[in-house]
């Protein structure tokens, strides 16, 4: 039975902060809903709330960032890559700034639609010379990431996951920069994911081991620097080839990171990407996204399946349960 913590990021950051005198947070008129709302009642003369003006609240966090403060803009994913787009650029990794850019509703995690779906900031982001990325991907993560993206000399972009988020990891085992977390062996398919789709991956493996293939999986959290040399290793010890599994498009995200890795060490494996595949999503609750564009877990089957050649007689019962109580009460405040 996987635990779920509800709003992990909003008690953290708090707690997390209080020994921190130069962590500051800004808000974009989403502070309850990136659960900064804490934070805004615990340490008022350290919050600014800027409101729906993303491009000035990137200048502002980097007058903040050369003046010695470490300032973590929260608001929605879309609202921090695509809008501000220039400004992070020029104003922030340009000058490589100590700016943590905390983003919300990574991909399909939202119903709102391709306004509130950032299914292209992974790809957007990577393109910025000094940015590090980094993806939660459960409870362990959102609690650690902070630590991590603090450590890091210069701009960080965070994935964040938000309302209730499974404990997937053990609380003491924290995400590490560059370190890919290793959740099974074997060596006929190895599996990468990232996010919101190890859950998901996790709900097949067993399935697939049981029906006699060796799945090596890897749950990735820095998405750049991408250069842990283990990724590269558990490509190509595998005989049969390599998924990918991200909440992103498989263009300029997880997948593209491997291949390009798969392309300029010559690892000659079959690659299969599962993701959004260049088109955009509609607004519609999460599990039904990820079954209808192929993030969840009878999608890893199929490409097992595709990469076996043959049928492995995995079917919805076989696989592990999915998480019940989608969408609390605590969620849907100011969802979109």
């Amino acid at each position: 039975m996987i635990q779920t913590v509800t709003r992990p990021h909003r008690e953290h950051i708090v707690r997390w902060a209080e020994q921190r005198p130069e962590v500051l947070v800004l808000s974009a008129d989403l502070t309850s809903s990136c659960e900064a709302d804490l934070f805004r009642d615990a340490y008022p003369e350290r919050f600014f709330s800027l409101g729906m003006a993303e491009q000035n609240m990137m200048g502002f966090a980097a007058g903040l960032a050369r003046e010695g403060f470490s300032p973590y803009i929260h608001t929605f994913a879309v609202f921090v890559t695509r809008r501000p787009y220039d400004q992070v650029a020029m104003s922030i990794a340009y000058p490589n700034l100590p700016v943590r850019l905390v983003g919300f509703l990574p991909g399909i995690t939202t119903p709102g639609g391709v306004t509130h779906q950032a299914i292209d900031d992974v790809g957007l982001m990577r393109l910025i010379p000094n940015m590090t990325i980094l993806e939660s991907g459960d409870a362990t993560d959102v609690e650690s990431v902070l630590d991590v993206a603090q450590a890091v000399d210069g701009p960080v972009y965070i994935r964040q996951l938000r309302g209730e988020v499974p404990r997937l990891f053990p609380a003491d085992e924290p995400m590490r920069l560059g370190e890919a977390r290793r959740l099974a062996e074997g060596d006929d398919l190895c599996v990468i994911s990232s996010g919101i789709c190890t859950e998901e991956a996790l709900r097949a493996t067993t399935a697939l081991r049981q029906r006699g293939l060796g799945v090596r999986h890897l749950h990735v959290s820095t998405l750049k620097p991408f250069d842990d040399p283990r990724i590269a290793q558990a490509l190509a010890d595998v005989r049969l080839g390599v998924v990918t599994m991200e909440n992103h498009s498989i263009i300029g995200g997880l997948g593209s990171a491997v291949a390009e890795l798969m392309a300029e060490q010559a690892i000659g494996r079959r690659l299969i990407r599962l993701g959004l595949k260049d088109t955009y999503a509609h607004g519609a609750s999460r599990p039904y996204l990820m079954r209808e564009y192929g993030l969840d877990a009878p999608a890893l089957v199929r490409a097992a399946e595709t990469l076996a050649g043959k049928a492995l007689g995995v079917g919805e019962d076989d696989l592990s349960a999915v998480r019940l109580g989608t969408l609390s009460a605590a969620e849907k405040t100011e969802d979109l």
